[in-house]
């Protein structure tokens, strides 16, 4: 199949900092945040810009990225921002929405200060949540739910956790 060239165009700009998790949405784009405050959860897909490399982009294993995981696993087995393309997603708790300014505050994002934003989308059960998913041995101690993942230590499962 012959490559495509493919364009994307960020809506936005996460931000972090002292007073949180922030959004802030360009005003090209900002009337299309327009009831975005009635859901409780948005899907963010964001650039992992610091990690956007050709060399890394290369990369198709990874070597026990974690603790119980098998000595390599293929990339797409992993949540790392190293990736052939660098997109990411977090599902993050919606706290505010203010359309004029393009703001959305947010509870918590894994993305840096910085990172372009490519779309938001609202978080709903009934095409993000599954049943009866299923996962790997080696992660089975990880938490099932978003809520558990904030109290839960991620340090200890990572195999260079700083």
């Amino acid at each position: 199949m012959p490559s495509q060239e493919l364009e994307l165009n960020p809506i936005g700009t996460v931000h972090v900092g002292a007073e949180g998790f922030l959004l802030d949405i360009d005003e090209a784009y900002r009337l299309a945040l327009t009831e975005l405050g009635g859901f409780s959860h948005v899907n963010v897909f964001w650039w992992a810009d610091q990690v956007d490399d050709p060399m890394l982009r290369e990369i198709t294993i990874a070597e026990r990225p974690y603790k119980n995981a098998p000595a390599a696993i293929g990339l797409f087995a992993t949540r790392s921002p190293v990736r052939p393309n660098p997109i990411m997603l977090t599902s993050a708790e919606v706290l505010s929405v203010d359309i004029d300014s393009g703001q959305v505050r947010i509870a918590y994002i894994d993305a840096e200060d910085g990172s372009p934003i490519l779309d938001l989308k609202p978080y709903l059960p009934a095409t993000d949540r599954i049943r009866n998913a299923t996962y790997p041995d080696w992660a089975a101690s990880w938490p099932q739910w978003y809520e558990d993942s904030a109290t839960f230590d991620w340090g200890a499962v990572f195999e260079n956790a700083q």
